[in-house]
């Protein structure tokens, strides 16, 4: 087991926990891009709740940041597990790299901008020993204010729910946040977010890894569809929650190239999971799906401009 000892004077923090470097219970993998502040929060948190708990190995896989966060992470988390990328291939891709090779009997997917509580995760992984039917398993999701971020739970789109949500007529796709299962409640939905998803590695070994048809959004959705499809159980447990800083890591309203590959996706996943039933049915939601991402795009762009403009006054 090794230690990792963290300090800032300037910020005013000072963590000390343990990681190890072999025979871990738990794996973690953060693809990062530029989070340089984010993912010392995470690790910060990680360090403080899991690691004295738990024999834990963390990956941080840097994305091509290209701004000296892989070098921040050496200097000041020495035994995180650093995977240095000649290129940001997306998030499928760098996830892949590690995911194939994990040893730990449970493997944690979790996203830069999340801060672990205590004991949620412990919580967590005794559910997974608990019932071996369960594949992936997430948690509530709360956002800073202390919010329910509700894409924390979800049910596959029908395509008259994906309308309705991409819209946003007032209560329209309420069935694609899987109201079944309740904020605080534990039961079985059809999707997780992929901000924090635990996964058994026996089952991911049946299932396969990330898609990498996905560049970045809805390889998650995707996942859990495959889970499901080989029989294993995916499950929203609402009675412990880890904090997201949702956009945290796409800088709050999506650019033009993250907007792009954020309804691509939506593409894809109706592609592989739902189309060829009825072709008049498949162009209306291709259709849709482009007019949502340019009616995105232009919403993107004014507020984006809004905002530099406020910031120059």
């Amino acid at each position: 087991m090794l230690l990792v000892s963290v300090n800032s004077a300037r910020d005013g923090w000072h963590i000390i926990g343990a990681f190890v470097d072999h025979d871990p219970d738990l794996e973690v993998v953060i693809v990062s891009f530029r989070a340089w502040p984010l993912l010392r929060r995470c690790l910060q948190s990680l360090a403080e709740h899991l690691a004295p708990v738990v024999k834990t190995r963390v990956h941080v896989v840097d994305n091509a940041s290209g701004d000296g966060t892989p070098d921040a992470v050496a200097q000041n988390f020495s035994t995180v597990t650093l995977h240095r990328r000649e290129s940001n291939d997306g998030f499928a891709v760098a996830n892949n790299s590690v995911l194939g090779s994990v040893e730990a009997p449970f493997v944690l997917v979790l996203n830069p901008d999340t801060e672990l509580l205590p004991g949620a995760v412990e919580h967590l992984l005794d559910v997974m020993a608990s019932d071996d039917r369960i594949g992936v398993l997430g948690c509530r999701l709360v956002q800073l204010d202390g919010s329910f971020d509700h894409a924390a739970k979800r049910s596959f789109p029908r395509p008259l729910d994906a309308v309705e949500y991409f819209l946003r007529r007032r209560g329209g796709g309420a069935r694609y946040l899987a109201p079944h299962v309740g904020e605080n409640e534990m039961g079985r939905v059809d999707a997780v977010n992929g901000a924090f998803m635990l996964i058994r590695t026996a089952a991911m070994r049946q299932v396969g890894l990330f898609d990498e048809a996905y560049w970045m959004y809805g390889e998650d959705l995707d996942w859990c569809k495959r889970f499901a499809n080989m029989g294993w159980d995916v499950v929203y447990d609402g009675r412990v929650s880890v904090v997201h800083l949702k956009g945290g890591t796409s800088g709050g309203a999506r650019s033009w190239k993250l907007n792009w590959h954020f309804h691509k996706s939506m593409a894809i996943f109706y592609r592989t999971h739902s189309s060829g039933k009825n072709l008049a049915v498949d162009g209306a939601v291709y259709l849709g799906i482009i007019l949502r991402w340019i009616t995105a795009v232009l919403q993107s762009t004014i507020s984006r401009a809004l905002h530099r403009r406020a910031g120059r006054r």
